[in-house]
């Protein structure tokens, strides 16, 4: 719903899974809860963590936004009687609707090649979008889960030049890596960018192939039993 007052055109409902950013989601609570909903899940991200140590400003401010909604959900859950769970996914993939392993197929698609910044040797646990259903029901039922957040990452933590060298696996073409300089990546990620889809992509993206962006989630495991399958794209 594009405002809370479309919400009222909808039946009661005990409970909501929020799949939209997590910045619309506080000010529609009380209409929501008007419905009668008292279970929430919704999605936050791992960027939480990562982006605020980015070198590019709008990337520090979408990490201070994701906090300042997590803490606006947590405020109004509370002062409306809702139980919230908030999770906070790492790369995301499947059903072909992800901006970075779907990307990173096409490029390979297009160009028989893709381009690594360094050794591309950051750590990446990919996540599958069917695991992270999965857990959104797991979830809504469950006590211990309530009014706090999990880190839900993939089942196997991979370098990011094995994660590609995986994706040209899947697709049954040669691997073919070529390491490029970052004044020459900044140039190929500002040509990227003029597609609006990809608009916010900047060099410090490029960068973070060599820092590590994988997360445990062992709470996970243990709250709610959470297994994500290895990664295969």
């Amino acid at each position: 719903m594009r405002d809370a007052a479309g919400l009222a055109l909808l039946p009661e409902a005990r409970a909501l899974i929020h799949l939209a950013p997590l910045a619309i989601l506080p000010e529609r609570l009380p209409a929501f809860a008007r419905l009668g909903v008292r279970r929430v899940v919704a999605f936050s991200s791992s960027s939480k963590y990562s982006k605020a140590r980015s070198p590019v400003a709008a990337e520090r401010a979408f990490a201070d936004r994701l906090v300042a909604a997590e803490d606006a959900v947590a405020q109004q859950g509370q002062a409306l009687g809702m139980r919230w769970t908030i999770f906070r996914p790492t790369l995301i993939y499947g059903c072909g609707m992800d901006r970075n392993i779907t990307l990173i197929r096409r490029i390979v698609r297009w160009a028989g090649f893709f381009p690594l910044l360094g050794a591309g040797s950051g750590l990446r646990q990919p996540v599958h979008a069917d695991d992270l259903a999965a857990a959104c029901l797991a979830v809504l039922d469950k006590p211990v889960c309530q009014d706090r957040g999990y880190e839900l990452s993939g089942g196997e933590v991979l370098s990011y030049r094995a994660m590609v060298t995986r994706i040209f696996a899947s697709l049954q073409l040669k691997v073919r890596l070529v390491t490029v300089p970052v004044a020459l990546f900044a140039t190929l990620l500002r040509l990227i960018a003029l597609v609006p889809r990809y608009r916010d992509f900047n060099v410090a993206m490029a960068q973070r192939m060599n820092e590590d962006l994988a997360y445990r989630h062992d709470e996970a495991r243990r709250d709610f039993g959470y297994q994500p399958r290895k990664f295969l794209p």
